[in-house]
């Protein structure tokens, strides 16, 4: 009879340590915005391809991008240390986007058929909390930029 608990609780131990795993960046579609009036990019990060438009209308026909296999990496760990119900709530560092100082950018995450949106906030001056992801994103247009 103990071997039979004992087996029935690994059993259960280990599918409550696997339903705990570090949220997956594949089941994850990435949205950053950065706007003003004459300025308009949407960064699309679904499943290792990058999607960068620059029309506010979406008439060009942006072609999906590879991201390389080190840039994923990074990625991913990154977006492992992003807590997504916090996403909402951050505040903006700066206020250049009141008085055109700075283009207007949101990030919005959809995981698991839920949305994490933040407020607006400086294009160049995400909250300090998603920050190392929001580069990370613009560090790849920029090399998408320069291909």
């Amino acid at each position: 009879m103990k071997l039979i608990s004992l087996l029935f609780l690994t059993l259960f131990l280990g599918n409550a340590c696997e339903n705990a795993k570090a949220q997956e960046i594949d089941a994850a579609i990435i949205e950053y915005v950065a706007n003003t009036r004459g300025f308009y990019q949407k960064i699309v990060i679904k499943k290792q391809m990058i999607t960068v438009s620059k029309d506010r209308n979406e008439h060009d026909k942006a072609v999906p991008t590879k991201i390389a296999n080190p840039d994923w990496d990074d990625l991913t760990t990154l977006f492992q240390e992003v807590n997504l119900d916090e996403i909402p709530d951050l505040k903006s560092p700066t206020e250049k986007r009141f008085y055109d100082g700075a283009a207007i950018a949101n990030l919005k995450i959809t995981y698991k058929g839920k949305t994490y949106e933040s407020k607006s906030f400086d294009h160049g001056f995400p909250p300090v909390e998603i920050k190392k992801l929001v580069n990370k994103i613009n560090s790849l247009v920029k090399q998408n930029d320069e291909n």
